[in-house]
């Protein structure tokens, strides 16, 4: 015991007292412990988060372009170092609320970067935002891209130019026009070799494709299949040969050109270039007629060539104007000495030549062209030249009246689908006239006006209108929809119309066809759709005169290169859709020409195994009636060149009649027949040839996809074979649905070589002379 109390006080104190210091030194050890541990737990959260990186970059466009009325790529890059992902990349329209909805299955495993590409189709000529949304399987949105759009977009008439070349300061550049119209100017893009799409319908969009010889060897197979297919269905591929050894090492290549390239040369003098760039010439104003002339590539001295035409007995001319007055001379590039590729000609047809040494050789392949310059643009003197973008705008083909006139503009007009939705739509749905419409208003005005006045006032019962007024608004609510069903109810049904380019391949033909389907539905209902094409996917119809607007509301899976798909179709009414697809299979035509004294020999068999309801043969700008053809049946007939018709006149007389029936077929009253096309065979190959309307017309035109309109392929010097097969369909059908009521029919495109075609023709209907020869002229 103690014996001091206050001692024994103080003592206990201080072991209280040290005992408290000794837990508060073991808290504070444990709190800087808990401290320690947590910032390690954050620290190593934060790097495993650091490394859990995904990346989601949406690049809409070629470089940024997109053209109106086309199909154009949406490029997703996707970088995953997180968990692995399961789920689908999802592609709306970020405006109107409207529009297809595009779902892309994808799979993302730790640690991949994957380029996946979606073909997205452009409804206007003005820049469209997309909404861009990669969702996990339950649906959760794990990274989005809102409102992305390309930075350029252009019209469905507008001239693109895509470049492959051998470095970035060699892509192509162009003369701007004289319209202060951002979506009118020509455009050029840029390709890195592996953001070229290997799918042949994401490179329709452009007219051109400048590929350089060292940058071959960078591309895949698969993108040389798509280039070629491109090229064959109506594209113009553009060569430069950089050294032989880049043509002899590509075997591709080398098959497709039409000049065989030998050695390589230096030629000092070379001012047959330069003047065939400076030569822009276009004559207008003609006294007899309403036509231009544009002078094609080759044709020099615009003098000599005005001699000629007169000399021909055609129209007087009232008026020349020179696109390119501008352009000077480069003193400095036409006393440089250039290198020039040497070779053989196999099918090719020099454009510009120095003596007896082509600088510039082009051939026809399928639909399309091949064009080789024996130089390369990227190398001096041709980087330093003065007049390159003007080269350029020449090889595009660009209208040259851009350059002259401020008042040309063929881009607005009623849309080229609509001709094949009035051939299509279901006859089953009538008009009501606007003249009982007009009547039916009247006598409900009449009815729930002055009637039910004084028929209340007679009878002096004035409280009953709040009766008799809901009984006459259900009254004629009911006859409303009376008349409706009897105008517009029907049975299920299903019209096909395909349009198919046949474009030979050694002893086979790929075929790159537009299957247009218009789909009648007898109440609000999807429609199931499915394509195992080698290339397909689906899109709803063009309506070139509602600004982008449109009532397509289809879901759409890409598997692959194809798809499935959910058609909605409103109550009632017809809805059409479009099929792009490529394909491959046997011949179903063959046809061959041989040019004889004033006319030609053409031999056609018919393979498909159906009868051929209706051919025609378009070659220059005269169009041929060749009959039917039975299945099997093969015959050959004699043309003569003053028994032609007008191709210009044949198409131009069916296109007055067609805008008014485009017309009629927006309008939700009218006549009962008002907005058909009956005559199916004749409208569908008019349809393929609406750039002669283009020519002649100042006014509304049709604005149409890459493609439909061929044309410019017959007048680069071929000829096209079109026939009609009724009852037939060229692929398996992609509709997963039965209706009551179907059809289906076929159009055949074959492009058809003129051979032994050095000769003079006169044409009296046009009193102007075809050459088929090395061109034909553009009259």
């Amino acid at each position: 015991m103690c014996g001091n109390q206050s001692a024994c006080t103080g003592s206990i104190n201080d072991g209280e007292q040290r005992m408290h210091m000794a837990f508060n030194q073991l808290l504070r050890g444990a709190q800087l412990a808990f401290c320690v541990l947590t910032l390690l737990v954050f620290t190593i959260a934060g790097l495993s988060s650091a490394r859990a990186e995904l990346r989601f970059d949406v690049f809409p466009g070629y470089d940024g372009t997109v053209r109106e009325a086309a199909w154009f790529p949406i490029t997703c890059e996707i970088f995953n170092d997180g968990p692995p992902i399961r789920g689908i990349i999802e592609v709306t329209p970020a405006n109107y609320g409207k529009g297809q909805t595009q779902r892309v299955p994808v799979e993302l495993p730790t640690g991949t970067l994957k380029r996946i590409v979606i073909p997205a189709f452009m409804p206007n000529r003005y820049p469209t935002p997309w909404d861009v949304r990669l969702m996990d399987e339950r649906g959760r949105v794990v990274k989005d891209a809102l409102g992305v759009q390309a930075q350029r977009a252009v019209g469905w008439e507008t001239k693109i130019i895509g470049s492959l070349p051998r470095a970035a300061s060699g892509v192509v550049s162009l003369r701007s026009i004289k319209r202060n119209q951002p979506d009118m100017q020509p455009a050029s893009t840029r390709f890195q070799p592996t953001m070229l799409p290997d799918n042949p319908l994401l490179l329709e969009s452009l007219d051109a494709i400048y590929l350089n010889s060292e940058a071959v060897a960078n591309l895949r197979s698969s993108q040389a299949n798509a280039l070629i297919a491109w090229m064959n269905a109506g594209g113009h591929l553009i060569v430069a040969i950089e050294q032989v050894a880049d043509v002899s090492g590509s075997p591709w290549l080398k098959n497709i050109l039409p000049v065989e390239p030998k050695d390589i040369v230096a030629v000092a003098r070379h001012d047959e270039l330069s003047r065939w760039v400076r030569d822009g010439t276009i004559v207008t104003n003609l006294v007899s007629e309403d036509f231009s002339v544009t002078y094609p590539p080759g044709v020099t001295g615009p003098v000599k060539q005005k001699k000629k035409i007169k000399s021909q007995n055609l129209p007087q001319v009232a008026d020349v104007q020179e696109a390119f007055s501008d352009v000077g001379k480069d003193t400095a590039f036409d006393a440089a000495e250039i290198r020039v590729v040497t070779g053989v000609l196999r099918d090719g047809k020099a454009v510009v030549s120095v003596g007896e040494l082509p600088l510039i050789v082009t051939g026809n392949r399928g639909l399309g062209r091949v064009t080789a310059l024996m130089f390369s643009p990227e190398r001096e003197p041709f980087k330093s030249w003065k007049d390159l973008p003007t080269f350029w705008t020449k090889m595009l083909d660009v209208p040259m009246e851009l350059f002259t006139s401020n008042n040309y503009y063929p881009g607005f007009g009623s849309g080229a689908d609509g001709i094949f939705g009035a051939m299509l739509d279901s006859r089953q749905v009538h008009k009501l006239p606007v003249g009982w419409l007009l009547v039916l208003l009247v006598v409900y005005l009449v009815v729930i006006g002055p009637f039910d006045r004084l028929w209340l006032k007679k009878i002096n019962r004035p409280m009953l209108t709040w009766i008799t007024f809901p009984c006459y608004v259900l009254f004629f609510s009911g006859l409303i929809y009376f008349i409706g069903y009897r105008l517009r109810a029907g049975e299920s049904e299903l019209n096909e119309l395909h349009v198919v380019d046949v474009l030979r391949n050694g002893d086979r033909a790929e075929f790159r066809g537009r299957s247009y389907m218009s789909i009648y539905s007898p109440s609000n209902a999807k429609y199931p759709m499915q394509s195992a094409l080698k290339f397909a996917t689906l899109r709803g119809e063009y309506l070139a005169s509602h600004n982008g607007q449109t009532s397509d509301k289809t879901e759409l899976v890409h598997t692959g290169d194809n798809f499935r798909a959910d058609v909605y179709v409103p109550v009632w009414t017809s809805q059409l859709c479009l099929s792009d697809w490529w394909t491959s299979g046997e011949l179903p035509l063959t046809a061959s020409i041989e040019t004889k004294a004033n006319g030609w020999s053409v031999t056609v068999e018919n393979q498909s195994g159906k009868a051929i309801a209706a051919a025609r043969l378009v070659i220059g700008k005269l169009i041929y009636d060749l009959g039917a053809f039975s299945p099997g049946q093969k015959k050959t007939i004699e043309l003569q060149q003053s028994d032609g018709n007008s191709t210009e006149t044949f198409v131009r007389n069916l296109a007055g009649e067609y805008q008014e029936v485009l017309r009629q077929r927006q309008y939700a009253f009218g006549s009962s027949g008002g907005g058909h096309i009956d005559d199916l065979p004749m409208a569908s190959m008019a349809a393929s040839l609406l750039g002669e309307v283009a020519e002649v017309h100042g006014g509304m035109n049709f604005p149409a996809s890459p493609g439909l309109d061929l044309s410019a392929s017959v007048k680069h010097g071929g000829a096209l074979l079109l026939a009609w097969s009724p009852d037939s369909s060229p692929v398996p059908a992609i509709n997963q649905f039965k209706t009551k009521r179907t059809a289906s029919n076929t159009l055949w495109r074959v492009p058809v070589e003129i051979k032994n075609s050095k000769c003079k023709i006169s044409n009296k209907t046009q009193k102007a002379l075809l050459r088929c020869g090395s061109f034909v002229p553009h009259f």
